[in-house]
């Protein structure tokens, strides 16, 4: 029997106003994975992990993390409970160095573990080490890219989401960003991305969910996306 997923979302509905977005998402995340929630701009990406993160509660429907509901809980809460959420503006302490910011994010784990230090996120971060002391609002946009996902790591979640981390980056940065969630996959760490860019994705992730119009319309190993054209080019090509 396969283990039961780490992340679950349920049958979710998300309402702005009187204007729905998501309709019956389900999705579901093992350890260890890295599953990349893909769809062109607007499909509701984006509403799905501030419905997990606890920003846009579900008006329907359940988020589980390792199956105990977290749906409802206010955000800080759902982090505590373990989900680092890395949002797609970054949002940076600009005038605090980036050692402030990590030790800002710092936190133990939902069972009190504290992998993530300093010490580890400069191993991990090389070049963020060499910048401890900048201001975090001097940083380019690919550098503070990789101080929101070492800040959030310090935490210590049970699962890293990224929302559109290659966004407006240039494409070496976009590389070196592959590299980094690559790296981090083979340590361990069950990792969900909110992206477009499909190209990206094929790259780094091991799963893949695609969403179009608020609602789920496949899930699969990412070799299968891969060879799937139909699906390719209904929903993800530009």
């Amino acid at each position: 029997m396969s283990a039961p997923p780490i992340l679950e979302v349920r049958g979710t509905d998300v309402f702005y106003g009187a204007s729905q977005i998501l309709f019956g998402i389900d999705l579901a995340v093992a350890r260890g994975q890295t599953m990349a929630l893909l769809g062109r701009n607007g499909a509701g990406k984006s509403t799905t992990f501030k419905a997990i993160a606890g920003i846009a509660p579900p008006r329907r429907g359940q988020v589980l993390l390792s199956g105990a509901p977290v749906s409802g809980r206010p955000p800080y809460l759902v982090a505590r409970a373990g989900i680092g959420y890395v949002p797609e503006d970054r949002q940076v302490f600009p005038e605090h160095t980036v050692e402030d910011n990590l030790v800002v994010g710092a936190k133990a784990g939902p069972r009190g573990d504290r992998h993530w230090t300093t010490a580890r996120v400069y191993e991990v971060f090389p070049l963020l080490a060499g910048m401890r002391h900048r201001m975090a609002g001097r940083l380019s946009g690919g550098e503070q890219q990789m101080l929101t996902i070492a800040r959030t790591l310090m935490g210590n979640p049970d699962i890293l989401l990224l929302d559109e981390p290659s966004e407006g980056l240039a494409p070496i940065i976009v590389r070196a960003i592959g590299d980094l969630i690559r790296t981090l996959r083979e340590m361990g760490v069950t990792i969900l991305i909110a992206e477009q860019n499909m190209h990206f994705c094929l790259g780094v992730a091991t799963h893949a969910t695609v969403i179009d119009k608020g609602q789920v319309v496949y899930s699969a190993g990412i070799d299968e996306l891969r060879g799937n054209d139909a699906i390719l080019q209904r929903y993800l090509a530009v």
